[in-house]
């Protein structure tokens, strides 16, 4: 049996700033604050979603998001060699485009 919990006299600043990370997650502030408290407990509610699992050690994206060095690694590992410049391809474009040299 589902239980409804509830938490009175919440500052409004400490509100918004839920539902923006609710937002950046792209969750309901209900959802969120489910994720919040399940990851709180420990565990995971059975058949939980992935949007309001608590995140697994190392997999932070199970909760939308990752961080600037796992982007980093990724990019990484994906382009060993890096990409172009996005000025040298600008400026190809443009070049082909106006039939400069």
């Amino acid at each position: 049996m589902a239980v409804n919990l509830s938490i009175k006299d919440v500052p409004d600043d400490l509100a918004e700033r839920l539902r923006r990370r609710a937002a950046r997650n792209h969750r309901s502030l209900q959802g969120e604050l489910m994720a919040i408290v399940e990851q709180a407990a420990g565990e995971a509610a059975p058949g939980a979603s992935a949007r309001t699992a608590a995140p697994m050690p190392g997999r932070s994206w199970v909760q939308g998001h990752k961080t600037i060095e796992q982007v980093a690694a990724a990019a990484q590992q994906r382009f060993p060699g890096g990409t172009s410049s996005s000025v040298d391809l600008i400026r190809e474009m443009r070049n082909s485009r106006y039939g400069d040299a």
